[in-house]
């Protein structure tokens, strides 16, 4: 007689939960590519120069009659996007945990990110207004789709598999965004071969993210499944909601304290991010070639670190991980203050360091968080933790300007960091997580 495999409730659940793990693995690969190929390689060279085509002799352009200088047009465009994401992201948080339809609305912002990101093909000449709309849309829309995304992580993870989960993620993410922009250097780099411009080449490179996003995001949209909301009256404005997000966290005060040390060190991993590129051409004479080759190996090598540091949260615990990655971003640092000038070997090696805590650390600060959250606020509490990650993040290149502009020196000015990576270290180890986690009413794992 055969035998006949019975498969119970739990294996089902089981079944379908990580089903739904596999689904949300591919909203950041859709995504991604955005923040890789648009926002840190092509985008803000492009709109510069469109912008400088349309400027006056003084080289001011005047959006809205406001006169701008034209080299600060990308910078300014990228600030309001965040104002628009501060002012929205808890709203969206709000009405998704209200009414429990997250993925309608993950699907909306995610399409039209994905929209505007594709509409750059269209940005040329001296269209530069129609460049920061776009970017102002697309930017705003990434930082609400993310918000809702993370808050999907403590639906479809039990506690023991959120930071591998979170983890494969991150991993995902920054693979996608390595294979894209090898694509779009070849198309850049040979873009005669091609039998295009350059100029048509970067079009054609932003417009891509925008189709891959769009294309990738049925995926997580198709497996991922809406939950009963909370049961709160629709008459509740999002401001109100906002108000009363603000005074339940303040309920949950340590909760607020992994968010401030977060906030501490994410700043310093932010703008080491965006401040290297700057320290490599200006302090380290380093072309343009060695920089985005550098770009792509930190993507790269970010995909085996966020797995690799995944790994040591199964053995040691998430908070002791994270609290290893801020100690190998000070060295890190550390070492940059000594790198050789017109040395590209000894600056691919520092990328190499910072690729590799930089997805794992990223990784199991999400999955931390995530047991922090109490039920049913999952959207709302990663709305804070968005901002957190992407509308705070001012002070470190503040400190990183202040620190040139007194010292005239880029090596002074990337020193000035570890500021962050050790008071965030210091903050963080205060953090008491399992009566954290206690606190806000979820199950504590056995190794955290």
């Amino acid at each position: 007689m055969g035998t006949e495999t019975v498969r119970t409730p739990e294996a089902d659940e089981a079944a379908g939960r990580r089903r739904e793990q596999r689904g949300w693995y591919f909203y950041d690969w859709a995504c991604s590519v955005y923040s890789t190929s648009v926002l840190t390689v092509f985008l803000g060279p492009y709109l510069t120069t469109v912008a400088e085509s349309a400027a006056d002799a003084d080289g001011f352009v005047h959006p809205l009659g406001i006169p701008v200088r034209a080299g600060s047009f990308f910078a300014y465009s990228v600030s309001l996007s965040v104002i628009v994401a501060v002012v929205v992201m808890p709203l969206v948080g709000a009405a998704a945990d209200r009414t429990g339809r997250k993925k309608p609305l993950l699907g909306a912002a995610a399409y039209l990110g994905a929209a505007a990101t594709a509409g750059m093909f269209f940005l040329d000449g001296d269209r530069y207004l129609l460049g920061g709309a776009l970017l102002v849309v697309a930017n705003a829309a990434q930082s609400v789709a993310m918000m809702l995304y993370n808050s999907y992580l403590p639906q479809i993870a039990p506690p023991e598999e959120r930071d591998a989960v979170s983890s494969r993620g991150w991993a995902f993410g920054y693979a996608a965004g390595a294979l894209v922009l090898v694509a779009n250097l070849v198309l850049y780099l040979a873009h005669d071969t091609f039998g295009v411009s350059e100029a048509m080449a970067v079009r054609i490179c932003l417009a891509s993210a925008g189709l891959w996003w769009g294309a990738f995001a049925l995926i997580p949209l198709r497996r991922l499944r809406d939950r009963r909301g909370a049961g709160r009256e629709g008459s509740v404005t999002g401001w109100r909601q906002l108000a009363a997000t603000v005074r339940d966290m303040r309920r949950h005060p340590l909760t607020l304290s992994f968010l401030l040390a977060y906030l501490v060190y994410n700043d310093g991993i932010q703008t080491v991010i965006t401040q290297a590129s700057v320290y490599g051409s200006e302090e380290l004479d380093l072309g343009q070639s060695t920089l985005i080759g550098a770009i792509l190996l930190v993507q790269v090598l970010a995909v085996f670190g966020a797995l690799a540091l995944g790994r040591l949260a199964r053995r040691y615990g998430a908070k002791r991980t994270v609290l290893g990655s801020l100690i190998a971003w000070t060295l890190t640092l550390a070492a940059g203050y000594f790198l050789p000038a017109g040395a590209p070997v000894w600056f691919f090696v520092l990328a190499a360091g910072i690729g590799l805590v930089l997805g794992g650390s990223q990784a199991l600060s999400r999955s931390l968080f995530s047991h922090l959250v109490p039920a049913g606020k999952e959207a709302e509490y990663f709305s804070a933790y968005e901002l957190s990650d992407r509308g705070m993040s001012w002070l470190g290149p503040l400190l990183f300007g202040l620190t040139y502009q007194l010292t005239g020196s880029y090596r002074d000015a990337i020193i000035s960091l570890v500021a962050f990576f050790v008071l965030g270290f210091v903050l963080l180890a205060r953090v008491p997580v399992r009566r954290a986690i206690g606190e806000a009413g979820n199950p504590v794992p056995d190794r955290i």
